[in-house]
């Protein structure tokens, strides 16, 4: 699932393509919306709210959509959409005379009224990435979540926009066991925490490769997310992966046991080869 960064970045080309001017396409694939016409309607503004995305109409209405595992939004010149329009995989197309902005393998699509935008977002803690952000109610919501800090980052009702790689990487910097209770921190390290997750999201939501290093070199910029089996590159020990949550919402946290505190309760300890390893027992993850 694409963290909140990715998500802002794809709402920022949307809105660049689609606000000012009127639709003239709209095509819909998802049951409930199938039906619905939205040409003639000009978009406002298209944003992101953790990792939901909302196209704001003129008409007073909303298209909220939610990439899931797998979506993503492309933006292509009317000419060159013809081929896309025809994809098994296309959930919704909707373009002005200048740009065809096409919705691919997308998890959610609803269209609310936007006063109502509360019924589909309302749910969400503080947007890493919006307005609203506020480090300190943020805080406050992971220490009374109930559960290991991995899984509390992970809620999107405690803060929005973070998904594996930035909690993963979070917790490394921070050096926190990632199984530790978040009612088990103090506040000092919940705010150092917070604050860490935020510069790292701020940061990259202007690049498209994902980097805690300071390297932008691909296979460079992260210290744990998908190294697993690999050697950590603060104390030489091997990154590991492990589950995160409770069922159904089983997340995948990589991570250092020489540096963070030992193994995963989750965690058998048995060796574990780099991802993508055509030997032995290689460990797949889920991105978000």
């Amino acid at each position: 699932m694409p963290e909140g960064d990715t998500v802002w970045r794809t709402a920022h080309r949307l809105d660049r393509a689609l606000a000012g001017e009127p639709l003239v396409l709209c095509d819909l694939r998802f049951p409930a919306v199938a039906t619905a016409d939205l040409t003639g309607a000009t978009t406002l503004e298209v944003v992101s709210r953790g990792k939901h995305i909302l196209q704001r109409l003129d008409s007073g209405l909303t298209v909220h959509s939610h990439l899931r595992m797998e979506g993503q939004w492309r933006v292509e010149r009317p000419d060159d959409a013809s081929g896309w329009l025809r994809r098994d995989d296309l959930r919704a197309a909707v373009g002005t005379a200048r740009w065809t902005a096409l919705g691919l393998r997308l998890g959610m699509l609803d269209i609310v009224a936007t006063s109502e935008e509360g019924r589909l977002v309302g749910h969400l803690g503080p947007d890493l990435l919006g307005p609203d952000w506020d480090a300190a109610t943020a805080a406050a919501n992971l220490s009374t979540s109930g559960e290991p800090i991995a899984a509390a980052l992970l809620d999107q009702r405690n803060l929005a926009g973070v998904g594996t790689i930035w909690a993963s990487e979070s917790l490394f910097l921070e050096r926190l066991h990632p199984w530790t209770p978040a009612a088990d921190l103090t506040p000092a390290v919940l705010a150092a925490l917070v604050a860490r997750v935020h510069r790292l999201i701020d940061v990259a939501r202007q690049h498209s490769i994902p980097s805690s290093t300071g390297s932008g070199r691909r296979g460079e910029g992260l210290h744990t997310h998908g190294r697993s089996g690999l050697p950590c590159r603060r104390c030489g020990g091997t990154v590991r992966v492990a589950m995160t949550g409770g069922p159904g919402r089983e997340r995948t946290i990589f991570y250092c046991p020489v540096c963070q505190g030992g193994l995963a309760p989750t965690d058998d300890g048995r060796p574990q080869r780099p991802l993508g390893s055509a030997r032995g027992r290689a460990t797949p993850y889920r991105r978000g």
